[in-house]
């Protein structure tokens, strides 16, 4: 089947893009090559995204805007929309630049802490052991005072469409919120140390923690979980 072409507007993104990336490889010292194992893709894909060949979506503007240290509307405004309106649907913030504020500093600022640490959280929380973390990103949302950020691991909550949470995008968790099918969630399981992060979703009356990424298997719940927290914030992380 013949490729369909780019709109005049997707080819004007790749334009910006192609711009802006050769501008600040250099100063970043970033390459074709560096960006693909970012994306989780081959060179030729990168290339053909800079070229106008293959049509930028929503995971790879934002991973590109990650790499190069932009907001997605420097060179995808169209995408930029896109992303804010899948947001605002899920009553999620994705904010891709803010700066960190010591606690203390601002009343909505959040522990961002491992995903280990997240396992054992309710335990780990007593005042010595909050004053031992550096960085407490801001967030718009009013979480409980127990809510925390996580960075996200892996690709199985990078979508090919849609709403999607690529790897180093940080994630608030508020373990106060009751959980609801649909909502994104981190829970544990009871055979690993570690946290997870998925999507709950309910079919015939059994739960299942579901991946955006469709290379993933379902897991399904049988009393072998425990759901840690609500996701109610997500965005790109910057430290100065």
């Amino acid at each position: 089947m013949k490729k369909k072409p780019l709109t005049p507007e997707q080819l004007d993104d790749a334009k910006r893009l192609k711009e802006l990336f050769n501008a600040k490889k250099k100063a970043l010292g970033i390459s074709q090559e560096s960006v693909a194992h970012e994306l989780g893709v081959g060179q030729s894909a990168v290339n053909q995204f800079l070229n106008g060949i293959n049509p930028l979506n929503v995971t790879n503007a934002a991973a590109f805007a990650k790499v190069l240290n932009e907001p997605i509307s420097s060179f995808s405004p169209s995408l930029a929309k896109e992303l804010a309106k899948m947001a605002e649907s899920l009553s999620i913030s994705t904010t891709t630049r803010f700066n960190d504020k010591p606690v203390g500093s601002v009343a909505n600022s959040y522990p961002l802490i491992s995903w280990i640490s997240a396992g054992n959280w309710y335990e780990a929380i007593e005042p010595y052991t909050l004053r031992d973390i550096e960085i407490w990103p801001e967030s718009t949302k009013n979480a409980h005072d127990n809510a925390f950020w996580l960075s996200v691991k892996g690709d199985s909550m990078t979508s090919p469409s849609g709403i999607s949470f690529p790897e180093g995008m940080i994630i608030l968790v508020d373990p106060e919120k009751e959980p609801m099918p649909g909502n994104f969630v981190v829970a544990k399981l009871t055979d690993d140390n570690e946290a997870t992060f998925k999507k709950l979703i309910v079919d015939a009356g059994v739960k299942y923690l579901k991946p955006l990424n469709p290379a993933y298997r379902l897991i399904e719940l049988n009393g072998n979980c425990k759901i840690l927290g609500v996701v109610v914030d997500a965005r790109w992380l910057e430290i100065d």
